[in-house]
Parts: C-alpha cells; structure tokens; sequence
C-alpha cells in the first residue's frame, strides 16, 4: 500500500503565525492554579471564564484571574456574565421573564462596575451578555425568559441582547463585547447580524462554539465570513470559545487535528469544559505539571514567521493526517507540527529556500506522545537527528510506525555546519494492551469501548478498552507477557486509573497493586486517582532486565507485601528502554527568543545546527521537565567569550556559570531564561542532569510542629510516618507552625506535602474539586497565599514549591487559612465553593534555590 504523503510548501505563506487555538474555557482556578509556569509555557492566548463571584462552579472567577494571567503573557479574559447563576439551563431568578431580565441586568452592572477597580487591566476584558441563549434563557425550557425559542420569535432575545450592550458601554465606553455566543452557528445567526447591525449593538468578538469536529471549524468560519460580506460588517475578530470533546481533549494527535483547522482560518478559540477546572482542559497535571497535550501546545505556541500552506492527504478529514507549519526567516527555521494518522507516511517538504537554508538542512523529529488526561510527560522524545540534501527545492522524510495518538514535530534549520547528530531519546519502546494480557483470579471485567469518532463524550483510552478486577478483596492477577531486545534498565509505566469517588475508593485513597517480574522483586505500586473512570494517569516504576521474554505481573495480593485495598482499572503498560547518561538536552537555535536574541548557524561543532546570539538583554527561554521537585545538575554551554545572568521561574540566580551547577526545579515544568549581560554571549544549550546533595534540603514533619485550635495530627497511611495535620484553618486561631533550618540565608523553595480532598456540590456534569489555600507566613513576616489544587483525595499526597526567603539557621513558618469572601471583601460564597481550610500537610522541606 502507498504510504500516505503530507506535503508542505515554504514557498506558499498563508498570513502572520496567530496561535489562537491555545485559549481556554475555566482553565484557570486562581493564582498558582495551574502555576504561572504551565500557563506561560503553553502560551495560552485566550480565557473564557466565569462573572467574578459566580456560583456555577468552584474558583476561575474573572477578576482573581485577570491580573495573574495577563502576567503570564495572556491576551484577554472572555467573562460568562451568566455563570453568575447555579445551573444549566441557569437558574436565574424572577417569576416573569420581565422581572427575571431586570434582576441579572443589575447583575451585569455589578460586575461592570466593580471591574472598573482593575484600572487598565480591564482593556484585557471581553464581556459575554449571553452563553447559549437559545437553550438558556431564551430557549423553551423551565428557565427560559418566556418558554419562547429565539430561533422561533428572536424579538425578546435581540431586545435583551441590545438592553445588555447599551448598559455596558454606558458604564465603560471603551469596554469590548462578545456574542451571540450560541452553540453552534445556526442560519438565525444572520437575523441576530442585521439587528446587531441596524441598532448599532454589534460584537467587538463574534463569538460561538464549535462542540464538532475538526472538519468543521474551517467550513463554519468561511461561512460566517461570507456573511460578513453579505451584510456589510467586519471582519469582525472571532473566538470560537468551546471546542473539542472528552475524546480529543489530551491526546495530542486529536488535538493537532483542530490546531491545524483553527491556526489555518485565523481565528481564536478555547478548549471546552467538561471536567474540572484549573487544569487547563486536561492540559496541566498537579500545580505545575505538563500533559502530552500540554507539550503540543507549548509548540505551537512556539511557531513564529508566517504560517504556510500544508497539503493533507485527505484535506479538511478529520481523524486523519493533517498539520499546521510556518517559516520563520529570520531565524531561518521552518516547523512541522502534524498528526492524526498511524503507519506509515511521507513527509515531503518543498519550497525551500537556498538562500536561507543552503543545500543541506538539518532535520530534528520529535514525538509528543499521549500520557493520559492526569500523566504528567517530559519533553518530546527526540525520534531523528540527521541531516538531509535539498534536492530540487525539495526535501523528503519517509516515516514509519506513526502512533494516532501522537503529535509529531519536525524542525528544519540551516545544515552542513558540522553539527553534533544527537540520537534518540529512547532506544526502544514496547506497549502492551491490558486487554490483551493475561487475567487470572475474580473480579475481571473487560471494559468499553471507550472514546471514538462515533462516541466523543467518552475518554480517550488505548486500544479502546482496559480491563478491571484488582480491587478490595480481589486474588485477580494481570499477566503482561513482554519481550524486550537487550540487556538493560527499563522504565515501567502502567497506565491506570481509580474514580476518587467510587465506593471501594473513597476510605483508601489511591489503589494500591503489587508487580513482580519473572516472579520476583515485588514493589507496591500507587496507581492514580482521577475525578471520573477512564480518566487515565500512569505509575511509574524501572527493572533491569535481560534480553529475550518476560512475564510483568499486576496482583491484587502478594505473600510478602499485603492487598489491595481501593479499585482500579488498567489501560496498558509501555516499557522502555532509555541511553544510560538520562541528560535532558534543550537546544538554544530551538528555544524562544526575546530582546533582540537571534539564531547563527556559523558556529562549527556546536550541538545542533545552530546556537542562540544574544545582545545585552537579549533572552533565550527554555521550558525544562523535571521529573520531581528538588536539586539537578543544570549546565548552560556556552561558546566564546560572553556574560549572562540565569533565571528559574521569575527568581534570579545569579551569573550564568561555565559549567555546571546545582539548582532547585520545581517538578514539572520549569521557565529557565539566560539574558545576556555583555555586548555579545552566544549560547549553545542547556543540559539538565540528576544531581544530589549539593544544595542542603531539611525537611521538617508537620506532625512534630506546634498547633493551635482545631489544627490536629491524623492518622493518614500515605502520609511520612502515617500521620499528617488537619483541620489548619476556619480562621487564624487554628494553626500550624513549624522550625526549619537553613544552611545559609537567601531564596529557598518550600516543597510542602500535602493533600486536599475537598468538593463542592455540583450542578451537572462537571466534578468541582475545590482548591484550598494556606496563608504562609515567614518569621511572623506578612503571610503568601498559597493555593493547592485537589489531589483527588485527602489520602493522596502531592508536592507543591513556593520561593521563601529565609534567614540563616532556625526559621518559623506558620500556616493558616480562613474562607475568603466576595470581590467586595464583605459577602460569602454560599455553595462550599471557597474553602475555610488549609490543605493537609504532612511534611515541609527547604532547598535553597541555587
């Protein structure tokens, strides 16, 4: 069979790179949550979010995230005036349609008004009148204005639409606003035009939804333009303000196949909410954690220059292979980011350019492969570096072993400089379906299907199905057969998952299981905890193995560890094989650039083809993966004579050194930047390394701290030593406070061990995890608010790092929390929306920073 071909053409430009298809709808929950780091590095653009002080579901209010966001490089927060409400259809108040619109206008001034206290920041807000009004407010339900679709009699809808504009702008003059916000683009949406149009009431943002496929996008905003020209507006900017389902959000060969359609018309457009909120539509993991899809849109939002045409094998098909590409000529860089197929396919790039890339161009593969909705990945595996000749304009990539799944990234730059070829990331790979394996024992169930074309609203899961059966009093015993081709330190990964509330789960916490290899060297593993079933995460764990077959056992007892206690499912299980030396290599030709830096390809034996020129100022950022918090070995190599200061995460750490040196990485994700300090430094890469006990970390257990009020120790069995401390909070009575010692005074991380378990009541489909907060305070120094995402359960402990300052030798920390009131600092949350307590904290530990 033919292999399938996507070409790419450098010589056709289609526009300015926009990257508007890294927007999000409540991916925010608050400051910290995800942490400043993930939003930057995905390079969100776009937030939809809920009116400031809304009861529809727990944190991402407008006014709290505004100010962090825009912090973070963000453009502008979309505000759902109507998730001021409970419920969907929204619950909004009044036994008339009249009296019903007359209460939430006051609504809509309320929350204009207070925004005004934002002062410039405010330019940031897009106001949404109206979410859905004709399933809502103005559709036939319980809770419509007058049981009256708009579809049907428009009149009471277009009059409320133009009531809300007029008010707005009466309050702000300068405010933007966005509609009609329906769920798709209906035919009405020409009446809503022309009246919008002839009462001088039209969006500043043409908003709507996009809950379809990929192959849609493209068609609909064509349609929507050809519209504009008919009626004589425009072109309006557009946000396709929900987009993808359950089955396409995390996987990164789902989600390539939509960057694509929207990167191609131009448009902005944010992730749907079908689950929680704060993790960026399961882009983000923990606080600080990227996903596979994380790392897709942290390429794409790396794209620069102009975007050029891409030919698809089957054109606007969704589920099959598509791509997004741009060449950057100034820095004499094209990239290919593309997937969506399986097996085997050609890559033929043409339209390159002798004048900017030579006769030989360097071409560097990488693979961002699926980790599951809550598995943390580390940066895109390095599938080929090599070197290729232009032949005719043209240069041609033959691929095999494409995973549906995966997103892919080729990046071509000037070649024939001697450049280092750097292998793959991993020498081998193996995955094996938990349907497949061998089931021994009670319990087993095989289930699914799963997320498909035909079934969206479920999760994506490999191979469609996975398998049950280890559970609370389960003997069952899963049988992985596996055969692996040498000698080696292989990394286990076993893709599972536990529903936090299901009945087995809710007294344990995560579900523990046992593996044995061959029989031998049992280890208990701690298998995820998500907000639903087949929401999927992984457990990681390696074994040295010899060349040839193997059986991998997953047991619910064993004779020398203990039993399972919870319930679990098990979607499969990778193995690899990875080099020996584990150094993480980020290229500087490859990184984002700022102030001037640019990229030169004339420096001979630099690691990859090119290196990063840096004038005074100039910056070169990298987005590194640690895989936990704590020390590394980091190394900036550098070429020539040069000087540069260092940055992690905001925190400045000093002169760049020559050679390496320990530094604090929180885990997960990481912004390190070197900005050039003299007229010249020219940097080649940064190297990232396991390191320990160079930089002195003391921990302290919070069970051996001071408490006060109703703060107690509790008996948790995946707490250090089986106990942490509860009941922090309620009010600055209730406390926690701590001795730890530092070796030297500075900067520190505190990594706190926590967990936190809470969840609101919801309204519908969506879990609300609720975030809580703890008020740090330093040597009785004004406390630092912390927030910690759920960890799913109050058994289930993550860690999170914050920057302290602290003096040498003994130091107090003191944490506290009390239920924060509304925006006007008087009322309350009355939905156990906004906790009273601190998380669970089992234990604290200082490092310094560098």
């Amino acid at each position: 069979m033919t292999a399938e071909r996507l070409t790419v053409d450098l010589g056709a430009e289609t526009g300015p790179f926009h990257g508007g298809a890294s927007g999000t709808l409540y991916g925010l929950y608050g400051d910290g949550v995800p942490s400043r780091a993930v939003v930057e590095g995905m390079y969100v653009r776009t937030v939809t979010t809920k009116a400031q002080d809304g009861i529809q579901h727990p944190g991402a209010d407008a006014l709290e995230v505004l100010p962090p966001f825009v912090a973070a490089g963000g453009r502008d927060v979309y505000v759902y005036l109507t998730d001021i409400h409970r419920g969907f259809p929204y619950e909004w108040p009044g036994a008339t349609g009249e009296e019903r619109l007359a209460t939430y206008l006051g609504s809509v001034r309320h929350q204009v008004e207070q925004a005004q206290k934002l002062g410039a920041l405010r330019s940031h807000i897009v106001w949404v009148p109206f979410n859905e009004p004709e399933g809502n407010m103005f559709g036939t339900g319980e809770w419509s204005y007058d049981g009256v679709s708009w579809h049907t009699e428009p009149g009471p809808y277009f009059a409320a639409w133009q009531q809300a504009y007029r008010l707005i702008r009466q309050i702000d003059p300068e405010a933007r606003i966005a509609g009609p916000n329906t769920c798709v683009l209906y035919p009405e949406v020409r009446g809503f035009l022309e009246f919008a149009r002839d009462h001088d009431v039209l969006p500043d943002v043409i908003t709507w939804h996009e809950l379809s496929s990929p192959d849609e996008v493209r068609t609909n905003v064509a349609k929507y333009r050809a519209l504009e020209r008919e009626l004589g507006i425009g072109p309006l900017p557009v946000n396709l303000n929900e987009y993808a389902h359950n089955y396409h959000l995390s996987v990164p060969g789902q989600m390539i196949q939509w960057i694509a359609a929207i990167e191609e018309s131009k448009v902005d457009a944010d992730l749907a909410y079908w689950n929680i909120a704060g993790n960026l539509n399961d882009s983000a993991v923990e606080a600080n954690r990227g996903n596979g899809q994380w790392w897709l849109f942290n390429a794409y939002g790396q794209l620069s220059g102009n975007t050029v045409e891409v030919r698809a094998p089957h054109p606007n098909v969704q589920y099959t292979l598509q791509g997004v590409a741009a060449l950057d000529r100034d820095k004499r860089q094209a990239r290919v980011l593309f997937g969506g197929g399986s097996g085997a396919a050609d890559l033929v790039v043409e339209g390159v350019d002798a004048d900017l890339f030579g006769t030989t161009v360097h071409v560097r593969l990488q693979e961002i492969p699926w980790t599951g909705q809550v598995g943390a990945s580390g940066q895109p595996l390095r599938l080929r570096d090599t070197e290729l000749p232009v032949v005719d304009g043209r240069v041609s990539l033959p691929l095999t072993g494409l995973d549906e799944m995966s997103a892919y990234q080729l990046t071509l730059a000037p070649g024939g400089h001697g450049a280092t070829l750097l292998p793959p990331s991993v020498s081998w790979r193996g995955t094996y379906e938990a349907e497949d394996a061998t089931y021994t024992g009670s319990g087993y169930s095989k289930n699914g299907p799963e997320g498909s074309p035909s079934d969206v609203d479920k999760f994506a899961t490999s191979g469609g199905h996975h398998v049950g059966g280890l559970r609370t009093g389960s003997d069952g015993v899963l049988a992985f057969d596996v055969e692996v081709p040498q000698e080696g330190t292989y990394d286990i990964r076993v893709f599972a998952n536990s529903h936090n509330l299901a009945d087995a789960v809710r007294e344990q916490g995560p579900t523990n299981v046992f593996l044995r290899v061959d029989g031998e060297d049992a280890r208990e593993l701690r298998l995820p905890l998500g907000y639903k079933w087949a929401v999927w995460g992984h457990t990681d764990t390696e074994a040295a193995l010899t060349a040839g077959p193997h059986r991998i056992t997953l047991a619910a007892q064993d004779p020398d560890l203990g039993v399972t206690k919870g319930d679990a499912v098990v979607d499969k299980l990778d193995l690899v094989l990875r080099d020996g030396e584990r150094t993480a290599v980020y290229d500087a030709e490859y990184a984002a650039l700022g102030g001037g830096a640019r990229t030169s390809y004339a420096h001979l034996g630099a690691s990859g083809p090119g290196a990063a020129v840096l004038p005074q100022g100039g910056t070169v950022t990298f987005w590194v993966h640690a895989a936990d918090d704590g020390e590394a070995t980091v190394t900036v190599d550098l070429l020539g004579p040069g000087e540069g200061r260092l940055t992690v995460n905001g925190e400045e750490l000093g002169r760049v050194q020559r050679g390496a040196v320990p530094l604090f990485l929180a885990g997960g994700i990481n912004k390190v930047t070197v900005t050039g300090t003299s007229e010249r430094l020219v940097v080649d890469r940064l190297r990232v390394a396991p390191s320990g006990g160079l930089l002195p970390a003391r921990s302290s257990a919070a069970a051996e701290g001071t408490l006060t009020g109703t703060a107690k120790v509790t008996a948790y069995p995946y707490a250090t030593g089986g106990k942490a401390v509860d009941g922090i909070g309620a009010g600055p009575a209730n406390t926690l406070t701590l001795t730890v010692t530092a070796a030297r005074a500075g900067r520190h991380a505190l990594t706190v061990r926590y967990s936190n378990g809470e969840q609101a009541p919801a309204t519908h489909y969506n879990p609300d995890p609720v975030c809580r907060h703890a008020d740090i305070s330093v040597n009785g120094a004004a406390p630092h608010r912390v927030l910690f995402p759920t960890t799913f359960h109050f058994n289930n402990f993550w860690n999170l790092s914050v920057p302290v300052t602290l003096t040498e030798g003994p130091n107090t920390l003191t944490f506290t929390a009390d239920e924060l009131p509304d925006f006007d600092g008087h009322t309350t949350n009355g939905y156990g929306q906004r906790s009273a307590y601190a998380p669970v904290v089992d234990r604290v530990t200082v490092t310094p920073l560098a």
